[in-house]
């Protein structure tokens, strides 16, 4: 782009320089006369300061053909352009209201010279060189080249590309340019364009106005046609970027429309128009350009659009016509903000610009309808106006300069006799003043005046008539872009009354993400559920850690958290079978306690007896600490407890085992001594250090790596499971070995002394309870490390309550049975096996 602007600057300047040797040439040393005039039409009075205006009052020229041989001839300018020549009236209007002003350049007479640009780039420079170096036929140069210029400043030129072929000369000398029309954003480089000023905001922000409108109504997918020169494809460029940026919409399609008729073109963007979803179609382009596209539009019989427009075609009358109103009713657009001006001496300036005295000024207005004299709807005309007041505004402050307190090198002043035109450019930058209407005018450092657009809605009445009504503003403030519409007074040419939807896909629904389709903009997309555990209907996002998606997966609620409860049917199985041990093992004791002095209590060595009970008691017991939501308290305390309680209960039974053997060797010849060793001290103490070696082996767990609780993810997706973990997997496999071990050892004692020759063979329970209990525990490992979550505690109870149920059962099952149903077997004689009948 940068590369581009150099070739054509370069091009131009080379222009410039051509232009000026074939303007003129010097008659003597003191005189030049011209070479060549250049024929323009034009307006002109004479004033102590002249301003200079470029302005379409004809919107086509015919160029001829021109040869060696021959004098170059003139283009014919044609097609009256009505709007135009009121741009030129609103010019003359402004600078006589300000001749009239008495506070405004006080003693200073405003002239003008303003010319016909014929909506050609080369006759509109013609006509900027012409006001910026004259077209006298011959004068004379002073010796100090002093004199003021030919003109002070230019208003205008309409078009964006004229503007910036102009300014790209003038710029060179800072003779200032004030546009009412051009937009493009490129003219806002300051560095490139030192001069230029406009009373219009610029395309950047005429494109931020469309796309809140785009915005506010939801319409995320629209077609954009431009015009094929600098206004254009300077809009193409923003509106795509910003689009993305602040409205989140895309382009269906972007065209060109052609200059001149191309009517195979036309149709060809007609048919994309048709073929496409978008309703809504943006158009930032001339009224020539519409006027073409508009009618390809009804050869085709193309409805149910709604068109934008840009602030060049809004208030175009030309337009709504009854052929184009059933097509173009509806439509949006942004235009220019509106002001009053009343004048009626018109008539008397269109002789100058047809070439012909086709009026003679004292035609009664109030007679003729015609657009021309219609000064309701004033809109580009206001800024022509507040361009011409910018002009004056600064002239007058430059005027009022105080010697010896300018702005300039010494603070000097500037004087009319020897202004230089950057001086001007100065004041320019320091304009601000209010119209008589209340409108703000000042200029920010690009040049671009204060942003505001009125919203404009092309409204089709049931009489055939058409109106163009204010529905709205934006403008740019502090908070950036501000969009006020009264959605109440807009008219939808469509048969619900109601603003069509655009979009390229539907929202996706919730639980649901996009997915681009291959090769389209970002607005078309597939709706694809999201997975499990994530949400959102834009991209899916992964739930919190304690989250999971719902059905919908469109919110995340808490995931469900899963323990060995006592709610649920498992853990109410399992407490009352830890309960009902703990009963049987109280009555147990009950009766052992209450029967003390039988035989059968005595004989089996009631105080392990007792020991055994309570330990059991503490095993049924325990297994609660493995049911409910787990706590630090919890895990640290139910392996230890566990622990501590099996190994006091294996304790005594291996003693009972022990003592067993040793009352059975000391009744044989030689064996009474053994007796000595297993006396109540020792059995105790015995029983003691066995399970304080266990209790040692707890709390070195706990101190080192102590069972937490734990929230585990891992075995369900959309559940929490509350597990204590071990801490130290050594600690855990030790104490289950010590228990092992100790089950083990009274296993092989039991099953040595079980063919005692009593009637009543203690040593035949000990060896079915402690088989039962390894059994139990062997199938434990393997159970407990394939159980996932909950049902691992549910194993470890069960195995506590079965190992103590079958402890419990075998060792004590038989000794109520004697001492409760038969009593008469609950003798000496009778545990001794004496009192046996004899046969």
């Amino acid at each position: 782009m940068g590369k581009f602007f150099d070739i054509y600057f370069f091009g131009v300047y080379l222009s410039l320089l051509l232009f000026s040797s074939s303007f003129f040439y010097c008659m003597s040393s003191t005189s030049c006369k011209l070479r060549r005039q250049f024929h323009l039409n034009g307006l002109h009075k004479a004033g102590d300061v002249i301003l200079g205006g470029l302005i379409e009052v004809h919107y086509t020229s015919v160029f001829p053909e021109w040869t060696f041989t021959s004098e170059p001839r003139q283009p014919t300018c044609q097609g009256f352009d009505t709007q135009g020549f009121r741009h030129a009236m609103a010019m003359v209007f402004a600078i006589d209201e300000i001749n009239r002003n008495s506070y405004l350049l006080p003693n200073v007479t405003l002239g003008y010279n303003l010319y016909d640009n014929c909506g050609a780039l080369v006759i509109g420079f013609r006509a900027a060189l012409v006001l910026a170096s004259g077209q006298k036929e011959q004068f004379v140069l002073q010796e100090d080249c002093l004199g003021a210029p030919p003109v002070m400043g230019i208003v205008g030129d309409s078009y964006s590309t004229f503007s910036i072929a102009t300014s790209n000369v003038l710029g060179l000398f800072r003779l200032p340019m004030v546009s009412h029309f051009a937009t493009c954003s490129c003219l806002s480089d300051r560095q490139r364009f030192p001069s230029f000023f406009r009373t219009i905001p610029s395309d950047a922000f005429q494109v931020r106005a469309m796309i809140q409108i785009l915005k506010h109504f939801g319409w995320t997918w629209v077609g954009l046609l431009i015009s094929d020169d600098d206004y254009g494809l300077h809009v193409a460029r923003s509106f795509q970027s910003d689009m993305a940026q602040f409205g989140g919409g895309c382009l269906a399609y972007s065209e060109v429309l052609p200059w001149g008729s191309d009517p195979a073109e036309l149709r060809r963007i007609v048919d994309v128009m048709k073929k496409s979803t978008a309703r809504v179609v943006m158009v930032f382009a001339h009224e020539i350009h519409i006027y073409q596209l508009m009618e390809e539009v009804v050869r085709q019989n193309v409805t149910g659009l709604q068109w934008m427009a840009s602030e060049a075609w809004t208030s175009v009358d030309v337009l709504q016509t009854p052929d184009f109103m059933p097509y173009l009713g509806g439509t949006l657009g942004i235009a220019i903000r509106r002001g009053e001006m009343a004048g009626n001496n018109m008539l008397s300036y269109i002789k100058y610009f047809t070439g012909g005295a086709l009026c003679t000024g004292q035609e009664d207005l109030h007679s003729v309808e015609s657009e021309l004299f219609d000064v309701s709807n004033l809109r580009p005309e206001y800024n022509v106006y507040k361009a011409v007041y910018a002009l004056a505004y600064a002239l007058d402050d430059m005027l009022h300069c105080e010697p010896g307190r300018g702005p300039f090198s010494g603070h000097s002043c500037a004087t009319l006799q020897r202004l230089e035109p950057w001086q001007l450019v100065y004041y320019l930058d320091e304009v601000n003043f209010t119209t008589t209407f209340g409108d703000q005018v000042s200029f920010d450092v690009n040049g671009d005046a204060l942003p505001v657009y009125d919203v404009m809605n092309w409204l089709w009445l049931p009489d055939g008539t058409t109106k163009i009504q204010n529905v709205g503003e934006v403008k740019e403030s502090a908070k950036g872009e501000e969009l006020r519409l009264d959605e109440d007074k807009i008219f939808w040419n469509f048969k619900p009354k109601q603003p069509p939807r655009s979009i390229c896909s539907e929202s996706c629904p919730p639980g649901t993400r996009m997915a681009r389709k291959k090769g389209q903009p970002v607005c078309c997309f597939d709706c694809i559920p999201c997975s499990e555990g994530k949400i959102n209907s834009m991209e899916c996002i992964s739930c919190p850690d304690d989250f999971w998606s719902n059905t919908q997966r469109d919110h995340c609620v808490p995931k469900k958290t899963e323990f060995l409860s006592y709610h649920e049917p498992l853990g109410i199985c399992l407490t009352a079978a830890s309960l009902l041990g703990t009963f049987i093992c109280a009555v147990v004791l009950g009766i052992f306690i209450y029967h003390r002095s039988t035989p059968m209590v005595r004989a089996n060595n009631s105080e392990l007896s007792f020991l055994l009970l309570v330990s059991l008691k503490l095993c049924f017991l325990c297994s609660l600490l493995f049911i409910g939501l787990p706590s630090l308290w919890t895990c640290q305390l139910r392996h230890a407890a566990f622990g501590i309680s099996f190994v006091l209960c294996v304790s005594c039974i291996l003693v009972k085992t022990m003592v067993v053997l040793a009352v059975f060797k000391a009744s044989k010849p030689g064996g009474g001594t053994s007796l000595k060793w297993f006396g109540a001290m020792q059995q105790r103490g015995t029983v003691i250090v066995l399970t304080s070696i266990q209790a040692s082996v707890c709390t070195a767990w706990l101190v080192s790596a102590s069972p937490t609780p734990h929230k585990n993810m891992k075995y369900y997706n959309d559940k929490i499971v509350y597990e204590c973990v071990v801490g130290s997997t050594i600690g855990f496999a030790v104490l289950l070995s010590y228990i092992g071990l100790l089950a083990t050892l009274s296993f092989l004692l039991a099953f040595l002394a079980r063919n005692l020759p009593d009637n009543f063979n203690e040593a035949k329970f000990i060896t079915f309870s402690m088989l039962i209990f390894c059994a139990v525990w062997v199938a434990f490992v393997p159970a407990y490390v394939n159980s996932p979550g909950k049902y691992a505690d549910a194993v470890e109870v069960f195995a506590i309550l079965a190992s103590s149920f079958g402890l419990l059962v075998a060792l004590f099952g038989p000794k109520c049975y004697i001492i409760l149903l038969r009593p008469e077997r609950n003798t000496k004689k009778a545990i001794m096996g004496r009192d046996t009948p004899k046969t």
